[in-house]
Protein backbone atom coordinates (compact mmCIF):
# COMPACT_ATOMS: atom_id res chain seq x y z
CA UNK A 1 0.00 0.00 0.00
CA UNK A 2 2.78 2.68 0.51
CA UNK A 3 4.74 1.83 -2.65
CA UNK A 4 1.37 2.69 -4.41
CA UNK A 5 1.28 5.69 -2.64
CA UNK A 6 5.11 7.09 -3.30
CA UNK A 7 5.47 8.98 -6.57
CA UNK A 8 8.89 9.38 -8.17
CA UNK A 9 11.21 12.47 -7.72
CA UNK A 10 11.40 14.65 -10.43
CA UNK A 11 14.88 15.93 -11.24
CA UNK A 12 15.49 17.71 -14.41
CA UNK A 13 18.24 15.82 -15.93
CA UNK A 14 16.11 12.52 -16.00
CA UNK A 15 14.73 12.52 -20.01
CA UNK A 16 18.64 12.26 -20.59
CA UNK A 17 20.29 8.48 -20.32
CA UNK A 18 23.54 8.23 -17.30
CA UNK A 19 26.00 5.78 -16.68
CA UNK A 20 28.10 5.49 -13.57
CA UNK A 21 30.99 7.88 -13.18
CA UNK A 22 33.72 4.84 -12.60
CA UNK A 23 32.11 2.78 -15.41
CA UNK A 24 32.31 6.31 -17.88
CA UNK A 25 35.93 6.62 -17.34
CA UNK A 26 37.02 3.09 -17.85
CA UNK A 27 34.78 3.15 -20.97
CA UNK A 28 35.79 6.16 -21.75
CA UNK A 29 39.65 4.87 -21.61
CA UNK A 30 40.67 7.45 -19.32
CA UNK A 31 41.78 4.74 -16.55
CA UNK A 32 42.70 1.59 -17.34
CA UNK A 33 40.95 -0.37 -14.66
CA UNK A 34 37.20 1.07 -13.06
CA UNK A 35 39.00 -0.34 -10.07
CA UNK A 36 41.90 2.57 -10.46
CA UNK A 37 39.00 4.79 -11.55
CA UNK A 38 36.85 4.06 -8.38
CA UNK A 39 40.39 4.93 -6.20
CA UNK A 40 40.75 8.23 -7.80
CA UNK A 41 37.09 9.09 -7.31
CA UNK A 42 37.84 7.87 -3.57
CA UNK A 43 40.45 10.61 -3.37
CA UNK A 44 39.16 13.40 -4.62
CA UNK A 45 40.84 13.67 -8.10
CA UNK A 46 37.49 13.65 -9.76
CA UNK A 47 35.01 16.61 -10.27
CA UNK A 48 31.83 16.44 -12.20
CA UNK A 49 30.50 20.22 -12.36
CA UNK A 50 32.75 21.68 -9.84
CA UNK A 51 31.55 19.56 -6.78
CA UNK A 52 33.49 16.11 -5.51
CA UNK A 53 31.87 12.84 -6.67
CA UNK A 54 31.34 9.30 -5.81
CA UNK A 55 32.17 6.54 -7.95
CA UNK A 56 28.16 5.79 -8.69
CA UNK A 57 27.36 9.07 -9.47
CA UNK A 58 25.61 9.15 -12.67
CA UNK A 59 27.38 11.12 -15.84
CA UNK A 60 24.94 12.47 -18.21
CA UNK A 61 26.18 14.46 -21.54
CA UNK A 62 26.95 17.81 -21.30
CA UNK A 63 28.80 17.34 -17.66
CA UNK A 64 31.97 18.86 -17.01
CA UNK A 65 34.69 16.55 -15.54
CA UNK A 66 37.83 17.62 -13.90
CA UNK A 67 40.55 15.17 -13.37
CA UNK A 68 43.94 15.50 -10.91
CA UNK A 69 45.96 12.72 -12.42
CA UNK A 70 48.90 14.48 -13.37
CA UNK A 71 50.25 17.86 -13.06
CA UNK A 72 48.21 20.47 -15.15
CA UNK A 73 44.36 19.01 -14.35
CA UNK A 74 42.89 17.39 -17.36
CA UNK A 75 38.78 19.60 -18.08
CA UNK A 76 36.44 17.34 -20.36
CA UNK A 77 32.96 17.87 -21.22
CA UNK A 78 31.18 14.36 -21.67
CA UNK A 79 30.08 13.92 -25.37
CA UNK A 80 28.17 10.71 -25.22
CA UNK A 81 27.50 7.59 -22.59
CA UNK A 82 28.89 4.09 -22.98
CA UNK A 83 28.94 1.66 -19.88
CA UNK A 84 31.11 -0.94 -22.12
CA UNK A 85 34.55 0.20 -23.07
CA UNK A 86 35.28 -0.23 -26.74
CA UNK A 87 38.30 0.30 -29.49
CA UNK A 88 40.13 3.50 -28.56
CA UNK A 89 38.34 5.49 -31.62
CA UNK A 90 35.03 5.36 -30.37
CA UNK A 91 36.13 5.98 -26.47
CA UNK A 92 37.42 9.22 -27.66
CA UNK A 93 34.04 10.19 -29.12
CA UNK A 94 32.35 10.02 -25.74
CA UNK A 95 34.48 13.27 -24.57
CA UNK A 96 35.91 16.46 -25.62
CA UNK A 97 38.64 18.73 -23.98
CA UNK A 98 38.42 21.95 -23.07
CA UNK A 99 40.71 24.57 -24.97
CA UNK A 100 42.03 25.99 -21.66
CA UNK A 101 43.41 22.34 -20.85
CA UNK A 102 44.81 21.25 -23.82
CA UNK A 103 46.82 25.00 -23.20
CA UNK A 104 47.57 23.96 -19.97
CA UNK A 105 49.17 20.20 -20.89
CA UNK A 106 51.16 21.63 -23.48
CA UNK A 107 52.45 24.62 -21.61
CA UNK A 108 53.86 21.87 -18.75
CA UNK A 109 54.96 19.66 -21.70
CA UNK A 110 57.08 22.83 -23.22
CA UNK A 111 58.85 23.38 -19.62
CA UNK A 112 59.16 19.77 -18.91
CA UNK A 113 61.50 19.72 -21.64
CA UNK A 114 63.49 23.22 -21.38
CA UNK A 115 63.71 22.38 -17.64
CA UNK A 116 67.21 21.12 -17.26
CA UNK A 117 67.63 17.41 -16.05
CA UNK A 118 68.08 16.59 -11.97
CA UNK A 119 70.54 13.99 -12.69
CA UNK A 120 73.22 16.22 -14.48
CA UNK A 121 73.81 18.36 -11.56
CA UNK A 122 74.86 16.21 -9.03
CA UNK A 123 78.69 16.21 -10.09
CA UNK A 124 79.87 12.83 -8.60
CA UNK A 125 77.78 10.46 -7.40
CA UNK A 126 78.28 7.88 -4.29
CA UNK A 127 81.73 7.77 -2.55
CA UNK A 128 83.62 4.61 -3.48
CA UNK A 129 85.55 2.26 -0.74
CA UNK A 130 88.89 4.37 -2.02
CA UNK A 131 87.04 7.79 -1.50
CA UNK A 132 85.38 7.04 1.86
CA UNK A 133 88.59 5.76 3.29
CA UNK A 134 90.81 8.74 1.98
CA UNK A 135 88.01 10.87 3.87
CA UNK A 136 88.28 8.94 6.71
CA UNK A 137 91.97 9.26 7.20
CA UNK A 138 91.89 12.74 6.37
CA UNK A 139 89.34 13.19 9.18
CA UNK A 140 91.48 11.33 11.74
CA UNK A 141 94.65 13.48 11.04
CA UNK A 142 92.92 16.56 10.82
CA UNK A 143 93.57 18.79 13.85
CA UNK A 144 92.73 22.46 14.40
CA UNK A 145 96.20 24.49 13.66
CA UNK A 146 95.73 26.42 17.04
CA UNK A 147 99.29 26.42 19.28
CA UNK A 148 98.60 25.06 22.36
Amino acid sequence: MLAENRQPMATPSTSLPGVRLDKWLWAARLFKTRSLAVEAIGKGRVAVNGQPAKASREVRPGDRLELRLGAPARCVEVRGVASVRGPAPVAQLLYAETAESVAAREAALVARRLSPEPAATIESGRPTKRDRRQLADWDRWSVSSDPD
